[in-house]
């Protein structure tokens, strides 16, 4: 068995809890988590499964399934919505609206940036009877996605998050949902970064209304996700920012007020960036290293990982973070692309944290008969493989 020691590349840029090992810090807000999309892990968390009203980050599911429909070809941007009376009537005074109209067409791209930039209650309705027919049916869809993507703490009852005490989530189901979100539609998700939208209403002049995140005006790197607010949970916000390649995504409800809300989740998202970095170990499918072969026509095989590998850790501790690929070598030829070859594997302070599947990333053949006579030879002799 051969052991390689690799120098890991340290790239700015375990799903298990890693604040133990960082300073602390302590957000005024009922329920709260902070992940690292690049290396999955959780850097706080606090009562992440303790019951929430998601109120307008329901949204986010919302978007989530038209975004579906789009990608399967069942839905287009341009396509239009008729406005029924039962949407027209969140257009009003005391909710969140693009104040679309009875008889309005609207197509799904305006539809989903009056959800997504300025929280319209009336477009989720829309967008929702457009879709399923009802916003009863739509909420069965929105239940479906949730339970795909691994929401087991939720449940949809409307398009808008409007009070309803069947309609709650928690704050890691929420996570769960924006990674989803951000990892599978980059396209769409570069609408929520959008600090604002003007809908060029049929009858009227068109009205411009700005993005309710506060931290997209904060010039920290947000560029998204979802405000909320309920009397009876409070604010509430999922965010995420993107600064020196790292990601960041929090969420947090039970904030006291829009200041709160702002202030401490700003807080936890700069604390994320400044106490850890992220390491690059490996990326999916590229040659990371060149392994020792026996009795093949190439003298090395290089070898790959079939994912990508990012680890994040306190900063200063990196020193501790340490890389091993261990296989059987030399490797005997013929070897097949694709073949399992070895194991990398990760360690921090020299306790084993992971091991990762290595895979040969080309074919090696077997050498003739003569050339396995004159190499064993010179092994026998020399030691030369």
């Amino acid at each position: 068995m051969k052991i390689i020691t690799l120098l890991i590349k340290i790239t700015f840029i375990f799903f298990i809890s890693i604040c133990a090992n960082a300073a602390k810090i302590e957000i005024k807000a009922s329920t709260g988590i902070l992940y690292d999309y690049h290396s999955g892990q959780i850097l706080f968390e606090k009562n992440p499964d303790e019951r929430i009203y998601p109120a307008s980050m329901t949204k986010i599911m919302t978007a989530l399934v038209a975004f579906d429909l789009l990608k399967q070809k069942d839905l287009d941007l341009d396509d239009k919505f008729i406005v029924s009376e039962n949407a027209w009537r969140l257009s009003k005074s005391g909710y969140s609206s693009m104040f679309i109209m009875v008889g309005d067409e609207v197509s799904v791209e305006d539809l989903l940036r009056g959800i997504i930039v300025v929280s319209g209650n009336d477009a989720c309705v829309a967008l929702a009877e457009g879709i399923a027919g009802s916003e009863e049916e739509f909420a069965i869809m929105m239940n479906s996605k949730a339970a795909e993507i691994g929401m087991t703490e939720s449940n949809f009852t409307n398009s808008s998050g409007i009070d309803n005490i069947n309609n709650y989530s928690t704050v890691k189901d929420i996570l769960i949902m924006s990674n989803y979100l951000i990892k599978n539609y980059p396209e769409y998700y570069e609408y929520f970064k959008e600090t604002e939208f003007t809908w060029s209403r049929t009858g009227g002049d068109p009205i411009t209304q700005g993005n309710r995140n506060p931290l997209l005006y904060k010039n920290i790197g947000a560029d998204g996700i979802k405000t909320g607010h309920l009397a009876i949970s409070k604010y509430s916000l999922a965010a995420s920012i993107y600064k020196n390649n790292r990601r960041l995504i929090s969420v947090g409800s039970g904030f006291e007020s829009k200041n709160s809300r702002s202030k401490e989740s700003r807080k936890l998202l700069l604390w994320g960036l400044t106490s850890f970095d992220t390491v690059q170990i490996a990326l999916k499918d590229e040659n990371i290293y060149s392994l020792d072969v026996w009795l093949g026509k190439k003298k090395n095989v290089k070898v790959h990982l079939k994912e990508n590998i990012f680890r994040t850790i306190p900063k200063a501790k990196k020193k501790y973070l340490k890389a091993k690929i261990i296989y059987n070598g030399p490797i005997e030829a013929p070897i097949i692309k694709n073949e399992e070859v070895g194991k990398l594997v990760l360690s921090f302070k020299d306790e084993i944290i992971n091991e990762y599947t290595l895979y040969s990333s080309e074919d090696v053949k077997r050498v003739n008969i003569l050339s396995r006579i004159i190499n064993s030879i010179n092994f026998l002799v020399w030691g030369d493989v």
